[in-house]
């Protein structure tokens, strides 16, 4: 069976197409089956970030079969690839990801299903977000095959939740001669709308101290669970000194062992975020000084490595204003009688869900600005960038949920994703068509951007942290 998968993958990747602009969607859905099988597989997976090995060769193998080159492992990263088709200017790029959350699984079905021995699943559909892409670069390769002059990229970026593997991709200079980049993402409305996001930065403060008997000799012992506890409490009176859309959580991830020893050794993972990175850092500073005095007051020895470190979004009207048109041409997502059943069930788990229509539903583009954060911002402060949502889930479906995870193993997140692989594609083609049109989109950017702005990744120049699952 998987002889015949990759056969056909072949067949379709080399047969002559004849294909003007308007038959792109056409394109994409004779091809809807095979995306959807090869997204349901990354499903299967279920790979987190930086660990997905078998994800990523997938949509290597979907790419090289289509006859683009390859470049894998790029920017240190075993599971980050660049895939490139064609020559000459404009250079659009498209992005995907395919990293599953660790901690949540669920079963294609609408009601709470875990499945057993799964530590991880696609509670934010990035298995569609990476098949969605690819099969939208796909499609403007065989655009390109019909005389026309440009380059395609398809960006594997993996390791988007808490590792921002994008922004080592950016420092290493790999979208330094793109003209625009694009991407989506799953959600439950259609929607193109620029948007923005916070800036984000995030570490492990370790604390170290000395093991004692907790009731036999406490005098001996100095808790590193203390420092840990010194910090939370520091940080969380801090709160109410910093600006009103600052962000600021943390877990616990190691705090010993058993009541009667004292720890020797605790961990307290921190995100910070807000909207403005220079402020960022200012926050930053203050919650590191917290550290260091709850060290200091305790009597144990504190290290913090930083885990990653995101810039916001920074928007593009004119981009925006493109996407939205394909995506008006599109249309939304029309759900079949079973899936309409499907989600009707599913919403069950809801309080108060929005009708089901809204999956069908394009909405207008309008000005957002959200309270996550994605390593996507990075990319948009060096190449001028675009992306919208598409309704791989059912309306009323919050991200990192099991409710995500559900309907994207069935066929409502696969339709949502050939709305968004359609959209790219001929959001792609028409900036190939129209270079007004790039060259405003860079001019709004650089008028962003300011003048006196230089490009610093929030992390530093720390490696790759392939390994911060663990």
């Amino acid at each position: 069976m998987k002889r015949l998968h990759a056969l056909f993958l072949l067949i379709f990747a080399f047969a002559p197409v004849a294909l003007a602009q308007d038959n792109v969607s056409d394109l994409l859905d004779k091809s809807a089956a095979t995306y959807a099988a090869v997204a349901h597989e990354i499903w299967e997976l279920a790979e987190v970030g930086y660990q997905e090995h078998r994800s990523a060769a997938k949509l290597q193998a979907l790419l090289a079969n289509a006859g683009f080159q390859i470049k894998a492992g790029v920017a240190a990263i075993p599971t980050a690839f660049v895939a490139s088709y064609g020559e000459g200017e404009p250079v659009i790029g498209i992005m995907g990801e395919y990293d599953a959350l660790p901690g949540i699984s669920q079963a294609a079905q609408p009601d709470r299903a875990i499945i057993e021995g799964q530590g991880a699943g696609h509670a934010c559909g990035h298995h569609l977000f990476g098949t969605g892409s690819a099969a939208a670069a796909i499609a403007v390769k065989h655009w390109l095959d019909e005389g026309h002059t440009g380059t395609i990229r398809f960006y594997g970026t993996p390791a988007e939740e808490g590792g921002a593997g994008k922004v080592y991709m950016v420092r290493e200079g790999l979208f330094d001669d793109v003209d625009v980049m694009l991407h989506w993402h799953p959600g439950d409305t259609n929607d193109a709308s620029p948007y923005t996001t916070l800036a984000n930065r995030s570490a492990k403060f370790r604390f170290h101290g000395k093991s004692a008997h907790a009731a036999a000799a406490p005098e001996r012992g100095r808790s590193a669970l203390d420092g840990v506890e010194a910090m939370n409490y520091m940080v969380n009176l801090l709160r109410e000194h910093v600006p009103q859309e600052a962000r600021i959580h943390y877990v616990i991830t190691q705090g010993g062992h058993a009541p009667n020893v004292i720890p020797d050794f605790a961990e307290v993972y921190y995100y910070v975020r807000h909207p403005n990175a220079t402020i960022l850092e200012g926050i930053w500073s203050r919650v590191v000084a917290a550290a260091e005095g709850a060290a200091m007051g305790t009597g144990t020895q504190m290290a913090h490595e930083v885990i990653h470190g995101i810039h916001s979004v920074l928007p593009n009207h004119t981009l925006a204003n493109v996407m939205h048109a394909q995506l008006k041409k599109v249309g939304g997502v029309e759900y079949s009688e079973e899936e309409r059943t499907f989600a009707a069930s599913l919403q069950q788990s809801f309080d108060a869900p929005p009708a089901l229509a809204q999956a069908r539903a394009i909405q207008p583009v309008v000005l957002q600005a959200t309270s996550g954060s994605t390593d996507v911002g990075d990319v948009s402060w060096v190449v001028p960038t675009a992306g919208l949502d598409a309704a791989t889930w059912v309306p009323g479906t919050a991200a990192h949920s099991w409710q995500a995870i559900a309907a994207g193993g069935m066929s409502i997140g696969h339709k949502g994703m050939m709305v968004a692989a359609k959209t790219m594609a001929l959001t792609a083609i028409t900036l190939m068509k129209d270079p007004a049109t790039v060259a405003a989109a860079k001019a709004e950017f650089e008028q962003l951007r300011g003048d006196d702005f230089v490009y610093k990744p929030l992390l530093g120049d720390r490696d790759p942290p392939l390994d911060y699952r663990n």
